[in-house]
């Protein structure tokens, strides 16, 4: 079983600080059915890849059996296990890189916490969905997936082709969460976990999933293989994940909406944002629009108001929202045409989505402050690089107008559920940035009222190709 990782991030040598590996030595690691190995093929300035090789005993296999099990059979001594990438190689990566998977860096800590070129390749990763299956895998979690597969044996094309794969995943991201993502979906890809699944097992998968489990398109089949199967354990790991996904915390969002909502009526904030998206998306000339994050659907409603708007979508994450947007814009009861003008579905911000492409416009209106700093990277590679449509526009608080409301606390955030809120440089920074990684030009307008010494309380960016 072999995985390299390599970076090109300068110093590369870094990736020794990230993996607590030093580069200039070869080390041996006992793995219970063998020997793991970790060394650097290659460790310049530029590039640094580091090798995690298990040499697997396939007696130590055998003898592993539970005491009392019945005796060996022959397929126990000739298997696949010595050779293709499994659990055994998903609990290696847990041992061997345990503090880099926990995203721990003793003397590169900001480097750990930061999203870097990587690329990891598995030698030989066995996946009987092949390679559409990889994809739905791994491409929502952000990664460029490449697959190269062989026949069973060329000599006889009708045997097929070999459920084995060379697996290579391509992204800027923490090194915490390229490992974290490998622990999890090697043996989902394998489906032949080597220990026992127990309760522990769904705190573990629940665990290592936080952040990114819950929304994934193929939750469902992750934690069913993950787990082995075993419905009993499957149903209470998605049970888990939905009330993590949306607890009474919808609740508690709506309780803090409302108060949101209360600072800003003062300047009837909400009315002048979607009067300003909605001249913003007529300029522009677009007649099919998503709204990703549409919450209950008030810009969704002003949209479909609008007849130059032929095509008009919204996504959000949680179920309820959208239950919510369905009654306000009553599409039970709604004439047949203008039924025909709206979709709403449920997906995630910071994961591909086909569904998004083919717009002329996205919108994202007070979203962006909701994500966590570490994963905005995922959401513009999503709207940005995936779906690509014409026009971005993205709005979010001033931080610097806070002070001007009253009853608001000095230090405190508009929303108890923002990450973030950027002040006027900070947007202009994160906007001409991503404007120049993905091809778009950028300009920023306010919304609401002009403060001489603060801004206006609402910024938007108009991202255009």
């Amino acid at each position: 079983m072999l995985l390299t990782l390599s970076t090109t991030h300068r110093p590369a040598t870094d990736l020794g600080f990230l993996l607590h590996k030093n580069p200039a030595r070869a080390q041996r690691f006992d793995a219970g059915i063998g020997t793991a190995h970790v060394f650097y093929p290659e460790a310049t300035e530029e590039r640094c890849t580091a090798a995690l090789l298990i040499d697997v005993d396939p007696v130590q296999l055998v003898r592993r059996r539970p005491r009392g099990a019945a005796p060996a059979a022959a397929d126990e001594y000739v298997n696949d296990r010595p050779y293709a990438a499994s659990s055994y190689l998903a609990v290696a990566i847990g041992e061997v890189f345990g503090s880099a998977m926990a995203g721990r860096s003793r003397e590169r800590q900001s480097l750990a916490d930061s999203a870097i070129p990587l690329r990891a390749t598995v030698s030989a990763l066995p996946c009987h969905g092949g390679e559409p299956l990889l994809r739905r895998l791994f491409e929502p979690l952000g990664y460029t997936v490449g697959v190269h597969g062989e026949m069973l044996d060329e000599r006889f094309p009708d045997w097929g082709a070999s459920p084995y794969h060379r697996v290579t995943l391509e992204a800027t991201v923490r090194l915490a969460d390229l490992l974290t993502a490998l622990y999890v979906l090697i043996p989902v890809l394998d489906g032949d976990k080597h220990y026992w699944v127990g309760d522990d097992e769904v705190d573990k998968l629940l665990r290592h999933g936080e952040g990114w489990l819950a929304t994934h398109p193929e939750r469902e089949l992750i934690v069913h293989r993950y787990l082995k199967r075993r419905h009993s354990l499957t149903r209470d790991a998605l049970r888990r994940l939905v009330a993590d996904e949306q607890p009474d915390a919808d609740e508690a969002t709506e309780a803090h909406d409302a108060e949101e909502d209360s600072l800003e009526r003062r300047v009837s904030l909400d009315e002048q944002r979607t009067g300003a998206v909605l001249a913003a998306l007529r300029s522009c000339g677009a007649t099919r629009v998503v709204d990703v994050g549409c919450g209950e659907g008030r810009l969704l409603q002003a949209l479909l108001r609008d007849s130059a708007f032929t095509d008009v979508a919204g996504m959000d994450v949680s179920t309820r929202a959208l239950e919510r947007a369905a009654d306000r814009l009553h599409v039970d009861t709604m004439p047949p045409a203008m039924r025909r003008r709206i979709t709403l579905f449920q997906g995630s911000l910071t994961y591909r989505d086909a569904r998004l492409a083919g717009y002329d416009a996205a919108t994202a209106v007070e979203v962006i402050e909701h994500l966590d700093p570490s994963r905005l990277d995922a959401f513009t590679r999503v709207l940005f690089a995936h779906a690509q449509p014409g026009t971005v526009l993205v709005t979010t608080p001033n931080v610097e107008y806070n002070v001007r409301f009253d009853g608001l606390p000095a230090g405190r955030l508009r929303h108890s559920d923002h990450r973030f809120e950027w002040a006027r440089a900070e947007f202009a920074a994160w906007g001409a940035a991503t404007a120049a990684a993905h091809g778009y030009t950028v300009r920023f307008l306010p919304i609401g009222p002009e403060d001489p010494e603060v801004g206006a309380p609402t910024q938007m960016a108009v991202f255009s190709r």
